[in-house]
C-alpha cells in the first residue's frame, strides 16, 4: 500500500471519528482502491448525518472491496428511520463502486480477470468485461417482507444524480 493510499484512508477515519471510532482500539482502515474515496466520503457524510439526527450509535466494523464492488459492514443501536437512512447511504456507495473505477474513480465496469471480478475504467481495465442483460445494468433486486407477505423492490442507479429510480420489477421479468 503506497503512503497517498494510506494516507486518504487515515483521514477518512480522521474526519469521520464517530464512525469508526480510533480511540476504541485500531479501527479497520478501508480496505478498496483510491478510486472509492470519494464514494466512501459520500456514504460516510450521509451516515453521520442520519446517525446525529438519531442520537444512537454507529461504528462501521469492515469496508471492502468484493466481486468488484464495494461492501460496508457496520454496528449500531439507531431507530428504525435512521437504520433505513444508514442502509440507504451504504446502497448508494455500493451500486457506485459497481459503476466506478476502484482505481481511479472514473466511469467503470466490472470485469474478470481468471477468477477475479474487478470494476475499472478502459484505461485500468484487466481480463474481459463480464456482459449483462441491459435491462438490468445498475439495477438492484430485493425482497422486503410487508405485512404478511413479500415485496420485491427494483431499483436502477443513477450515476450522474447519485441517486436511485424505482424500476417496475416486471419490466424485469420478476415476478412478485
Amino acid at each position: 500500500m503506497t503512503g497517498q493510499a494510506r494516507n486518504w484512508r487515515a483521514a477518512l477515519i480522521e474526519a469521520y471519528p464517530g464512525l469508526f471510532h480510533p480511540s476504541a482500539g485500531s479501527p479497520a482502515l478501508p480496505e478498496c482502491g483510491e478510486g472509492w474515496q470519494d464514494l466512501l466520503q459520500r456514504a460516510c457524510a450521509r451516515i453521520r448525518t442520519a446517525v446525529a439526527v438519531d442520537g444512537g450509535w454507529f461504528r462501521a466494523t469492515q469496508i471492502k472491496e468484493k466481486y468488484g464492488t464495494l461492501r460496508f459492514y457496520w454496528d449500531g443501536n439507531l431507530s428504525a428511520e435512521a437504520d433505513t437512512r444508514v442502509e440507504d447511504a451504504i446502497d448508494l456507495a455500493e451500486a457506485r463502486s459497481a459503476c466506478t473505477c476502484e482505481t481511479c474513480g472514473e466511469e467503470g465496469r466490472l470485469y474478470r480477470k481468471g477468477g477475479w471480478l474487478m470494476t475499472r475504467c478502459a484505461l485500468h481495465a484487466e481480463g474481459h468485461p463480464v456482459e449483462s442483460e441491459p435491462r438490468f445494468e445498475n439495477v438492484q433486486v430485493m425482497e422486503r417482507i410487508v405485512g404478511k407477505g413479500r415485496r420485491v423492490l427494483a431499483r436502477r442507479y443513477n450515476r450522474v444524480t447519485d441517486s436511485f429510480v424505482d424500476v417496475d420489477p416486471q419490466s424485469l421479468g420478476i415476478e412478485e
